[in-house]
């Protein structure tokens, strides 16, 4: 029979195996050690961490995480200062034309 799991323990399980994946060879290996310290089976908590791993790739539908929502507001930014730095490029270039000395006066 399937057993149910804590949200917060999920979480908090998945979260202490991607802290420490880096210590592990891989993910299943982490599951087996840290599994049993927040008395979860191994076998759920490497596919709760697969989960949580192609949730994070995933930029298409569902739940937007907070990764994405950062590049897109850092994407945006840029694109706002393109925009600040091509109008002021264009004035210089017509400010710059006004104050040449070569050029004729009015």
């Amino acid at each position: 029979m399937a057993r149910r799991y804590d949200p917060q323990v999920r979480d908090r399980a998945v979260k202490m195996v991607l802290a420490h994946l880096g210590e592990y060879s891989s993910v299943y290996q982490a599951a087996r050690v840290i599994g049993p310290r927040v008395g979860v089976g191994a076998e759920s908590l490497r596919q709760w961490v697969v989960l949580e791993r192609s949730r994070d790739m995933d930029v298409g539908g569902g739940e937007q995480r907070v990764e994405t929502k950062r590049i897109k507001e850092l994407e945006r930014q840029v694109r706002d200062l393109s925009e600040a730095n091509e109008i002021l490029k264009a004035a210089s270039i017509f400010f710059a034309g006004e104050l040449d000395p070569r050029r004729p006066r009015r």
